[in-house]
C-alpha cells in the first residue's frame, strides 16, 4: 500500500516538472498561438517561382523568446498596412503562421513586449522571410526609484521620490485622493513595504503598479478630506552623497504650527533623563546610522524648523543646561553658532530621540504616533521594521516598565 501511495506521488510530481531522482524532469509545452490570417494573400508573380525556393509550401512557425524571459507579447499580422490578426501570449511562445505561399511579399508580423522594469521593445519580421526564431533583448528603464520617503508631523506632511536620474512626474488629482506618475522609471521590490505602511490623519493607503514604463503611485485620502481642497506644491533637490536626485510633494497647509510649540514646551528634564535617557540610547543602536544622520539634518523639508526647535528644547532641559553629544561635546543651545553646529550633527546628541518621542506623544493621536516619530527619524525606513526596533527600545528601557516604555511612542 505504502509502495503504491509513494508511487502515485512520484508520478505527480514529475508531471508537474518536479525533479526527482532517479526521473526526468517534465517541463511543461510551451505556449503555441494561431497568427493565421483568415483568408490567404492575393496572388503574385512571385507565385510562378516559388517551386525554386524550399520550404515554401511547408508549414511556418516562429518562436519568440525574451531575454529576461516572461514578457508581455502583443502579436500582430499585417498585411499591406491592415492589421488582419492579434492576439496576447507570454514569451517564450511559438507562434503560428501561415504557409510562405499562403502569405504576400509585404506580409509581416509585429511583436511588442513589455516587461516591468525594461523598456518596450518592438521587433517586426516578414513572414516570406528565413527567420523562424526571434530573441528580443530589454533593456532597463532609464530611471530607478530607489528611495521613498514619508515625512508627517503636526499636520502637515510630504511625499519624498529618491531617483537614479533627474525624475520626470506627473501630479493628477482624482475623486478619492491624487496619482504620481514617474514617466520611465522602475521601481526596487524591497520598496513595496515602505508603500504599503504608508499612514496618516491624511493618507489612508499609497498602491504602486509598474504600467509598462511608468510607475503609477496611487495615493487615496482618509474619509472626509476633498482631493479638489488640497494644496499639492512639489521641489527638486538632490542626495548628492548618495548620488540620489529628490522630488519632494508637499501636502496640505501650514500645519498646527501653535499647537506644536506648546506641545514643545511641556517638555521637561524627565522627558530626557533616567528611563527616557535608556531610551534614547536603546532605539538609537536599533537604527542605521547613516539614515539617522540623514534624517535630522537640515535638507530643505517641512520638518527643518521642528528639527531646531526641538534640539533647542533639548538644550533647555537637559542636565547642565547644554546639548551633550555622544563623543563627550557640548553645546549651548542659546548661542546661534553653538545651536547651528549641534544641528548639523543632531543624530548624535544625547536624549533627542527621547524627546522627540515625548513630543510625538503629546502633539499626535495615538494611532499615527508610531508613523510621526518614524517620519522624522527614520522616514524611508520601512514601518514594520520601524515598528519592531521601536518595541525593542521601549523593552529595553528601564526594564520594559510602563513607566519607561509608556507602550510604544505613545
Amino acid at each position: 500500500m505504502r509502495r503504491g501511495v509513494a508511487l502515485a506521488a512520484i508520478l505527480v510530481a514529475v508531471s508537474c516538472g518536479i525533479a526527482v531522482a532517479g526521473f526526468p524532469s517534465v517541463t511543461r509545452a510551451e505556449e503555441r498561438v494561431d497568427l493565421i490570417p483568415d483568408e490567404k494573400a492575393g496572388w503574385s508573380p512571385s507565385h510562378l517561382f516559388s517551386f525554386i525556393r524550399g520550404g515554401y509550401y511547408s508549414d511556418r512557425t516562429l518562436r519568440v523568446e525574451t531575454s529576461p524571459p516572461g514578457a508581455k507579447l502583443d502579436l500582430f499580422y499585417v498585411r499591406a498596412s491592415f492589421q488582419k490578426r492579434y492576439e496576447q501570449a507570454e514569451a517564450p511562445v511559438t507562434v503560428v503562421l501561415p504557409k510562405r505561399a499562403d502569405a504576400g511579399k509585404r506580409d509581416s508580423v509585429t511583436i511588442r513586449a513589455a516587461l516591468d522594469g525594461y523598456r518596450i521593445e518592438t521587433v517586426h519580421v516578414n513572414v516570406r522571410s528565413d527567420q523562424d526564431e526571434v530573441v528580443i533583448d530589454l533593456q532597463p528603464l532609464p530611471n530607478t526609484l530607489a528611495g521613498v520617503a514619508h515625512t508627517y508631523f503636526a499636520g502637515r506632511e510630504g511625499l519624498t521620490f529618491l531617483t537614479k536620474v533627474p525624475a520626470q512626474v506627473r501630479v493628477q488629482k482624482g475623486a478619492e485622493g491624487f496619482t504620481v506618475v514617474l514617466t520611465q522609471t522602475a521601481r526596487e521590490d524591497r520598496l513595496a513595504a515602505v508603500l504599503d505602511g504608508m499612514r496618516s490623519p491624511l493618507v489612508e493607503k499609497v498602491e504602486s503598479n509598474q504600467l509598462g514604463e511608468d510607475l503609477m503611485l496611487q495615493v487615496r485620502l482618509t474619509a472626509g478630506h476633498d482631493p479638489k481642497n488640497l494644496e499639492l506644491r512639489s521641489r527638486e533637490s538632490q542626495d548628492t552623497a548618495r548620488g540620489l536626485y529628490r522630488y519632494t510633494i508637499d501636502i496640505g497647509g501650514s500645519g498646527n504650527v501653535e499647537r506644536a510649540r506648546s506641545a514643545l514646551g511641556s517638555i521637561g528634564s524627565g522627558d530626557v533623563t533616567g528611563c527616557a535617557a535608556s531610551f534614547d540610547d536603546a532605539l538609537r543602536r536599533k537604527l542605521d546610522p547613516e539614515q539617522l544622520a540623514r534624517a535630522l539634518s537640515p535638507r530643505g523639508d517641512f520638518t527643518d524648523p521642528y528639527v531646531r526647535a526641538a534640539l533647542r528644547r533639548l538644550g533647555e532641559v537637559s542636565p547642565g543646561a547644554v546639548i551633550r553629544m555622544e563623543d563627550g561635546s557640548a553645546f549651548r543651545p542659546g548661542i546661534p553658532i553653538e545651536l547651528a553646529a549641534a544641528g548639523s550633527q543632531a543624530a548624535a546628541a544625547k536624549g533627542f530621540l527621547a524627546l522627540l518621542r515625548a513630543w510625538v506623544r503629546i502633539l499626535e493621536p495615538p494611532e499615527y504616533r508610531s508613523e510621526a516619530l518614524r517620519s522624522l527619524i527614520a522616514p524611508e525606513m520601512d514601518h514594520a521594521g520601524f515598528a519592531k526596533a521601536l518595541a525593542a527600545a521601549n523593552a529595553a528601557s528601564c526594564g520594559g516598565t510602563t513607566a519607561g516604555a509608556d507602550s510604544g511612542p505613545g
